[in-house]
């Protein structure tokens, strides 16, 4: 019987230098759904790359001395080399560069242009270079970028322009009726409300201005830009041929079951992106989801600021799995995840460590002391009916990961299989083998025991290779046994009776001294010079009397919604102790109104009520922010009840 195809994407990491750790994680996160897809008997095509052209790769290999050519060639082998060392089991690394790739980007564009789709014009407006992104004066914020924060730059010159208004009404109804396509459902309402329902403008879609990037091959002047070229390798790399000859690839896995994207390239995917598509006649992908950031501490890694934390550099400190299991089970389903050298010693300590690694030791240690590490079911069941509640615990893990997984939340999915690794600790607690072990009259009991933890410990293993492959390697070298297949976890008794364990149990995951891990750290990293410190200009100095006078509480956001006349502007419903506020904040490009509700915030409570477009405030939430355009709430990092002053 032929297996259903599966065709899963990460968006094509660009080119301009080495990945940090919040980059790495979609390669991870892709990789441990690929993986788990395989497992459950889908046929899998799993595509990563890199997107190589552009005027930011023109000017920095300018600025080496380079070749662009060069220059991509070098980070992408690096990039690269990264998703190999975490493990990842792509089927193609698709580059922009290939061959193939630009000779079907001629064709789409040149296709698009005969349609009357692609039409010539200029385009004059304020210019980001790192985002390569056109913007009018209007959608500035303090007259900078509103995607990135930095400096803009007047910028005209001719273009050719795709007709995206043209497919709006085809796109909204395309949304409407598949609620499906785009996930979780804040990243759809943010798109619907923010950009399309707003009205769609035609999108610039070559550039003049610079040369590294594949030509018009009918306009030698213009190359193709970004949204074109970097899009299209979704399905250059299933061997889409728009002349009719596609690869049998294309036949079977097109449309993508998923594309994995970062949050804040969601637009591009699902705006731009299906209306390519529609004017090529060509199925729509059935998924888009926009996973959340990993944030450094509680901000976005940036190389500027000095806070950037490298895949490499964590693997060679903690061991890939280790690695893997943060960045997957620490990262919510629509929020931000954090990681900190420290919190990643305290997860291996808590979770991998102790959890499970001392499981499996102790398993494996007690078999061989009670029973020369021979694992055999003697079914010798207890009253209390402990051995019914483990096994009703590992039946379940199996169901609860697969329905977990189908929803794409994986760390849930993470969290049923440690909850099972917990249940086995707290089985070894009631069922105290080291006292069965002191009589032989109860060896029977202890063989059963003994088997049912090998066995559930069996059955997690298996649920978590997905997501820790070595791990999961390494126990089953060490049970002496396989990993059970998805269809047959159904049934409990999974472990052959009459095995024999290891009698050289090895540690998974050795205890770390936090202290020793953050000395390594700081001799790694070591002092950073390149930080650029915002400059902050010195207000009068105050007495403590007059700090006194500004009342500070903490606030739970209950409710939050973005203010129809202005871009900027959320109106969030606070609780402040025993009443509700309404407070305006102008932080709409920052945070979604999905991200405020639930955060617990620092509110100046006793300014004078003030009307921000014609809506009125009752109070301040109080932000940092940098100069690099980045903004963050100031909230409390301990479950505080809202009213608490803050002094």
């Amino acid at each position: 019987m032929s297996k259903t195809p599966y065709y899963i994407t990460t968006a094509i990491a660009y080119t301009s230098g080495k990945p940090h750790i919040g980059n790495t994680y979609e390669a991870v996160l892709a990789d441990s759904i690929a993986r788990f897809k395989r497992a459950e008997g889908y046929d899998v095509r799993f595509q990563t790359g890199t997107d190589e052209h552009g005027q930011k790769i023109e000017t920095k290999a300018n600025e080496a001395g380079i070749t662009p050519k060069e220059f991509v060639d070098n980070v992408a082998g690096q990039i690269k080399e990264i998703w190999d060392m975490m493990g990842t089991s792509y089927d193609r690394f698709i580059r922009t560069t290939d061959e193939d790739h630009e000779r079907q980007v001629q064709k789409i564009f040149k296709k698009l242009y005969e349609k009357g789709d692609i039409y010539k014009g200029h385009y004059e407006g304020m210019y980001c270079t790192p985002c390569e992104s056109f913007f009018t004066q209007s959608q500035l914020v303090d007259g900078k970028c509103p995607d990135c924060g930095r400096e803009v730059q007047p910028a005209q010159e001719e273009a050719y322009f795709f007709k995206l208004s043209k497919y709006a009404d085809r796109l909204i109804e395309h949304i409407n009726t598949h609620p499906e396509f785009i996930q979780p459902v804040s990243r759809k309402n943010e798109m619907m409300n923010n950009f399309i329902l707003p009205g769609l403008q035609d999108l610039c879609v070559s550039r003049s201005s610079f040369k590294w990037g594949i030509p018009v091959d009918f306009d030698d002047k213009h190359v193709i830009y970004v949204w074109i070229d970097a899009l299209s390798n979704y399905i250059t790399g299933l061997g889409f041929d728009l002349d009719g000859n596609s690869d049998d690839m294309f036949e079977k896995y097109w449309p993508a079951d998923l594309h994995l994207i970062g949050k804040d390239i969601i637009r591009f995917h699902t705006i731009y992106w299906p209306c390519i598509l529609m004017a090529l006649d060509i199925p729509l992908p059935k998924q888009v989801f926009g996973h959340p950031w990993l944030l450094q501490g509680d901000g976005k890694m940036s190389k500027s600021k000095g806070n950037v934390i490298y895949a490499d550099d964590l693997v060679d400190m903690f061991g890939r799995d280790a690695v893997r299991y943060f960045v997957l089970h620490e990262m919510p389903f629509e929020n931000d995840g954090t990681i900190t050298w420290e919190l990643m010693v305290e997860r291996i300590n808590s979770d991998l460590a102790n959890t499970l690694g001392n499981l499996v030791n102790r398993t494996i240690s007690m078999t061989n002391k009670y029973l020369d590490g021979v694992v055999t079911n003697t079914e010798v069941h207890d009253s209390e009916g402990f051995d019914e509640d483990l096994k009703a615990v590992a039946l379940k893990t199996s169901i609860t990961a697969k329905d977990k997984m189908a929803e794409l939340r994986v760390a849930d999915a993470i969290t049923a299989v440690f909850d099972l690794f917990k249940r086995c600790n707290k089985y070894i607690d009631e069922t105290t083998p080291w006292i069965l072990g002191k009589e032989e009259a109860s060896k029977p009991r202890l063989q059963t025991v003994l088997y049912n933890l090998v066995n559930s410990i069996t059955i997690g293993a298996s649920l978590l290779e997905p997501f820790m492959p070595d791990t999961a390697a390494s126990i089953y070298k060490q049970l002496n046994t396989e990993a059970v297949p998805f269809d047959k976890m159904d049934v409990y008794e999974q472990y052959k009776s009459g095995n024999k364990v290891t009698d050289k149990p090895e540690i998974l995951f050795a205890r770390l001294d936090a202290e020793e891990v953050m000395a390594k750290v700081n001799e790694l990293y070591g002092a950073n010079d390149d930080v650029k410190y915002p400059e902050v200009e010195k207000k009068e100095e105050i007495s403590i009397d007059d700090f006194a006078k500004v009342q500070i509480q903490v606030g739970e956001v209950l409710e939050c919604e973005k203010l129809k006349k202005s871009k900027k502007l959320l109106v969030s419903q606070i609780r402040v102790g025993n009443e509700v506020r309404q407070i305006v904040s102008g932080i709409a490009n920052y945070y979604s109104p999905e991200d405020m509700v639930g955060k617990k915030v620092a509110v100046i409570t006793n300014l004078k009520p003030a009307k921000l477009c014609g809506v009125e405030s009752q109070g301040m939430i109080l932000a940092a922010g940098d100069d690099e355009g980045n903004l963050s709430v100031l909230t409390v990092d301990k479950d505080i009840i809202s009213g608490s002053e803050i002094s």
